[in-house]
């Protein structure tokens, strides 16, 4: 159940905080973050692709693909929930769900996912992010390191028998 709430938590925060953008005027930005000593920095920002722009000419796969994979990821999430175990193959997957609902919300009713916040160091200070981008990351992040850490635990089980 923490899990389910986490997802939600999350969408829910990142859609509350897209609204909040939306409803300011687009000469409010960019503008820096007092409290981050102007290391973040908000934008107004709208992708009509999916992350970096990418096929933003075909709308159609755009809010398709994501569809799909979201509805996937869903299946996985909904089989290994009352299974024992996979902590960080759940939370994982909880994150990147409750990113991509609230990415996925926003193509489906705007067209366009809203982008809000830049990092203000060398190499990526020019990408725009989103809550939900953050958490999609962090999500793969966790699932990949977790997979790499059971591979390593089975081979080595493997080895002693």
């Amino acid at each position: 159940m923490g899990l389910i709430l986490l997802m939600f938590l999350i969408a829910g925060i990142d859609l509350c905080i897209k609204a909040e953008i939306e409803a300011r005027d687009s000469s409010e930005f960019p503008k820096p973050l007092a409290i981050a000593k102007g290391k973040i920095v908000l934008h107004k920002s709208h992708n009509t692709g999916l992350p970096f722009e990418v096929l933003k000419n075909y709308p159609d796969v755009v809010k398709k693909l994501p569809m799909f994979v979201f509805s996937g990821l869903s299946g996985i999430f909904g089989f290994l929930l009352p299974k024992k175990g996979f902590w960080a193959e759940k939370i994982a997957l909880a994150l990147t769900l409750g990113g991509a609902f609230s990415n996925l919300f926003d193509r489906c009713t705007r067209n366009y996912v809203v982008d809000y916040f830049s990092v203000e160091v060398k190499g990526i200070k020019k990408i725009i992010f989103n809550l939900g981008d953050i958490c999609i990351f962090l999500g793969a992040i966790i699932m990949v390191v977790s997979q790499i850490v059971r591979e390593i635990a089975w081979r080595m089980k493997k080895k002693k028998a």
